[in-house]
């Protein structure tokens, strides 16, 4: 990956460890980021962002995860369901993953660590850690949500089995209004249909 903002390739020169370091731990994770890098990236693409905006969109969405580094292996390897204790402490990852883009202290970093932290709020206000909701949600933390939800369900997991494009869109379609935001959403439908990391 390579930004045409020399800021965020700088940025990204310095992140870039994290995200292999965290890839040591858990490949899957690594490989998910990838994939909602560009989902992302289309997304946002489709949304007209300008240069800026889709510069910060892809930083955070290659390193939305990053905060994992930060989770214990009992828990983020587990091969089962976390129980509610457990997923109390993965909610962590995402201001663990702001205070780690926050250390770079790097011209960028707050913009990108802002939607590190957010990526996981819902549209309706339930999501975490703030429950931010509606455009209180930066745009670009809305994106990677739906991205990170479909890839989410489009590979096996130890505590689910791969889910079909036809289910993934189902699920997605029921949570629009509460967990995603509807506009993007519909963009999103139209770009996924065209995407190769479109599920069977």
């Amino acid at each position: 990956m390579e930004l045409d903002d020399d800021i965020f390739n700088s940025l990204l020169k310095y992140t870039k460890a994290l995200s292999v370091a965290l890839g040591y731990r858990d490949l899957s994770t690594q490989l998910h980021s990838e994939r909602v890098q560009e989902l992302s990236a289309s997304i946002g693409e489709y949304c007209g962002l300008n240069r800026k905006e889709l510069n910060t969109l892809v930083m955070a969405a290659s390193f939305h995860d990053v905060g994992k580094i930060g989770i214990s292996d009992n828990i983020l390897l587990k091969p089962a369901k976390l129980d509610e204790a457990e997923w109390l402490t993965m909610k962590e990852h995402s201001e663990i993953g702001e205070k780690i883009m926050l250390s770079t202290e790097l011209e960028g970093a707050p913009q990108v660590a802002r939607l590190i932290r957010h990526h996981h709020e819902h549209f309706n206000g339930m999501g975490y850690p703030d429950n931010l909701a509606g455009e209180e949600i930066p745009i670009c933390a809305r994106i990677i949500s739906i991205a990170d939800s479909y890839d989410a369900m489009a590979v096996t997991r130890s505590y689910h089995r791969v889910r079909t494009h036809s289910e993934i869109m189902d699920i997605l379609h029921e949570e629009t209004g509460k967990k995603h935001d509807p506009e993007l959403m519909k963009g999103f439908c139209k770009i996924i249909e065209r995407s190769h990391h479109r599920a069977p």
